[in-house]
């Protein structure tokens, strides 16, 4: 079995986009994903760059981009509103739950299908009902966990999410998968 990490954060429609096309790159091959989630705000900072959104033609773009691929791959798709917006809830309760393909699934879809703002307390505190997590998303020890997955992910060279890793190498992005499968498939590097 080949071991795969995937650095992600739910404040990116790419990591919503790649995590539901990502059993398509990975059909047929013995694989195990690791679901590490990050502070996508920290790998910035410490690599010295803006965020996508703050760029105004930029953030068009992505907005208009990832609209056209949630379509092309059948998708629902709701810009959340606001956007951006702060993720750390998010990220503390896949924590407190232990990162599984279930409860990012649920996440991922709570922001990016359903719409909304995804830190409205209501919707949030449901959403915490329903993955009924095992350890406190405020407590310390989820707060140094997230840190720690987000100065490994750095320590790394994960400069954006999605990335996807293997065996030492980065696959950065939703258009990276075809490139992921095609090493996991036994290609050069």
């Amino acid at each position: 079995m080949k071991p795969l990490v995937c650095w992600f954060d739910a404040v990116s429609p790419y990591a919503y986009l790649a995590f539901e096309r990502l059993p398509d790159a990975l059909e047929g091959l013995d694989v195990a994903v690791e679901y590490r989630p990050v502070l996508l705000g920290g790998l910035l900072k410490h690599w010295g760059q803006k965020a996508p959104v703050e760029v105004e033609p930029k953030r068009d773009w992505i907005y208009r981009q990832t609209r056209w691929l949630a379509a092309q791959q059948g998708l629902p798709f709701e810009l959340p509103s606001p956007h951006p917006f702060s993720s750390l809830a998010l990220l503390r309760l896949v924590l407190a739950c232990g990162p599984n393909r279930r409860v990012v699934e649920t996440v991922l879809r709570h922001v990016w299908a359903e719409g909304g703002d995804p830190n409205d307390p209501d919707r949030l505190a449901a959403l915490t009902a329903a993955l009924a997590p095992a350890q406190d998303p405020a407590g310390e020890a989820v707060k140094t966990a997230l840190r720690r997955h987000t100065d490994e992910a750095a320590a790394r060279g994960v400069f954006g999410v999605p990335t996807i890793e293997f065996d030492g190498e980065l696959f950065w992005g939703l258009d990276a998968l075809p490139m992921l499968a095609d090493r996991l498939h036994g290609a050069a590097r």
